[in-house]
C-alpha cells in the first residue's frame, strides 16, 4: 500500500522525506505456515489524523482486541511510540501469550530497526505515532518464529509505506494473478 501525498514529489510521483506526507501506509507478509507475520502499518504526525486514530484505537479497546502500545523492554516503548492492534481475536490463553509475547517483541524490534536504518528520521520521532496492525494465527506455536516474522514484517511494512511500494506497474501486474496464503483466485 502507499501513502498520502500532501507534498512535493519526486518524478516517479513518490515523496521525497518524511516532510512531504501526512501519513505512510505499509504493508508486509512473512514467513509461511501458523507462525507468518501478515503487519500493517500507518505512520503519521501525532497531532494529524494518525494520531487521533492512535488515541481512538488505545481508548476503545474491544471485545478479544485490546490495542497496547509496543515495548522493547518492560517501561521502554519503542520510539516512535507505536500501538500494537491485535487483529485476530484472541482465542486462547497460548494465542493471547504469542500475541502479547513474541509478536509485540517482534514489533517492537521492527520498529526500532526501522528507525536505525533511517526508514523513519530519528529526529522526528517524538512528533510522530505508528499504528501496527498484526496478524498472530492461533494455531501459531513457535514464539521463536513468530518474533523473527513479526520483526522483518514490521520493518518491511514500514519500508514499503516509507517507498510508497508497491508502485502502480507492480500493482496492474499482480491483477492477473491474485493471490494470498488462504486463496488464489481462477485465472482469467
Amino acid at each position: 500500500m502507499g501513502h498520502l501525498i500532501c507534498g512535493a514529489s519526486n518524478h516517479r510521483g513518490r515523496p521525497e522525506s518524511w516532510h512531504d506526507t501526512h501519513m505512510q501506509i505499509g504493508e508486509a507478509f512473512v514467513g509461511v505456515g501458523a507462525e507468518a507475520a501478515h503487519v500493517n502499518t500507518i505512520l503519521g504526525d501525532r497531532s494529524g489524523p494518525v494520531g487521533a486514530a492512535w488515541a481512538t484505537g488505545l481508548a476503545t479497546p474491544s471485545s478479544g482486541h485490546a490495542a497496547f502500545v509496543a515495548v522493547l523492554q518492560p517501561g521502554v516503548p519503542v520510539q516512535p511510540m507505536t500501538l500494537f492492534v491485535n487483529k485476530a481475536e484472541i482465542a486462547h490463553g497460548d494465542h493471547g501469550t504469542l500475541t502479547w509475547g513474541p509478536a509485540q517483541a517482534g514489533v517492537a524490534a521492527g520498529v526500532a530497526d526501522a528507525v536505525a536504518d533511517g526508514l523513519i528520521e530519528a529526529t522526528s520521532v517524538a512528533l510522530q505515532c505508528l499504528i501496527a496492525a498484526v496478524w498472530v494465527n492461533p494455531e501459531a506455536s513457535d514464539a521463536d518464529l513468530v518474533f523473527v516474522n513479526n520483526r522483518k514484517a514490521t520493518h518491511d511494512a514500514i519500508a514499503n509505506g516509507r517507498r510508497n511500494e508497491p508502485d502502480l506497474r507492480t500493482v496492474l501486474d499482480a491483477r492477473d494473478d491474485v493471490f494470498n496464503p488462504y486463496y488464489r483466485a481462477p485465472s482469467k
